[in-house]
């Protein structure tokens, strides 16, 4: 059997349970892939990604409903070891990539304040501009539940709300783009060990400025340090991050001093004396 039979083989069968069952869940659950959609699949070169491309492409093979779909690779200006890195993967697992080339990088390089919110709305753009000229009507990015349960931690310790990474968004400024996120409830863990267990290798994290920007205090990006801390805390209760995620799909109004619903806010106090 080629390697990259072996590979969809441990995703439909070792790891059922793990990745398979849950990607199809999210998949039907939040309706994020439907009868012909056109789905940009966006490969950022890591592991996520590329386990994202290989569900989407399992899903199309054993799937009840026709879909097409496009396998997107932007490159922000990698370094060459990474770009050959990422194109021997998408031979090696069997994936039929299509790379186009932004100068995004170069361009954040230059910039002292905020460059990674920057970089991520150039990413986001630049994205969103291919799907539309692919004639795509959704982009499928690799985010998976850890992702979710650390940007809301993020959100309540550094900005001051309580919100979350949505299973899927309409978009702004593209009308008729959506995003959707596939590998919702798939955790980190269970991706590692499908890494681990085909024997492959992926780049970390091509990114230039990760060590010198979103850093805590003591030095620790702010990702990371949530990461420890709901490992510390699992220690107490081995459901932690369930039950922080579960919390946002249970949010009580009666018992919370305000909201947001749009740009409007409102306080609790609007139907206190109604009761």
């Amino acid at each position: 059997m080629e390697k990259y039979k072996e590979i969809e083989r441990s995703i439909i069968k070792k790891y059922r349970k793990d990745i398979w069952s849950k990607f199809v869940k999210v998949v039907a659950e939040y309706e994020l892939i439907k009868e012909n959609d056109k789905v940009m699949v966006c490969i950022s070169g890591g592991k996520d990604s590329f386990l994202l491309a290989k569900c989407i492409q399992e899903l199309k093979r054993h799937g009840k409903f026709n879909f097409e779909a496009k396998y997107v690779i932007m490159d922000p200006g990698y370094n060459k070891k990474n770009r050959i890195k990422i194109e021997n993967n998408a031979k090696k697992l069997n994936i039929p990539i299509e790379i186009f080339e932004s100068d995004i990088f170069n361009i954040v390089e230059k910039i002292d304040k905020s460059p990674c919110y920057l970089c991520a709305r150039m990413r986001r753009g630049f994205l969103y501009s291919k799907a539309k000229e692919l004639g795509c009507n959704k982009i499928a990015l690799g985010h998976h539940f850890d992702d979710v349960v650390e940007t809301t931690l993020l959100s309540m310790f550094y900005g001051s709300e309580i919100k979350t990474m949505m299973p899927k968004l309409h978009s702004d400024n593209f009308e008729g783009l959506e995003l959707i996120r596939p590998l919702y409830l798939v955790k980190e863990e269970a991706i590692i060990a499908w890494k681990n267990f085909n024997e492959l290798e992926f780049i970390n994290c091509a990114c230039r400025f990760t060590e010198n920007y979103s850093k805590t205090n003591d030095g620790t990006s702010k990702r990371e340090a949530m990461k420890s801390l709901i490992k510390e805390l699992r220690k107490d209760n081995p459901n932690i991050d369930y039950n922080i995620f579960k919390s946002l799909d249970n949010i009580n109004i009666d018992c919370i001093l305000g909201y947001t619903k749009g740009k409007e806010k409102h306080s609790f106090l609007e139907e206190y004396d109604k009761r």
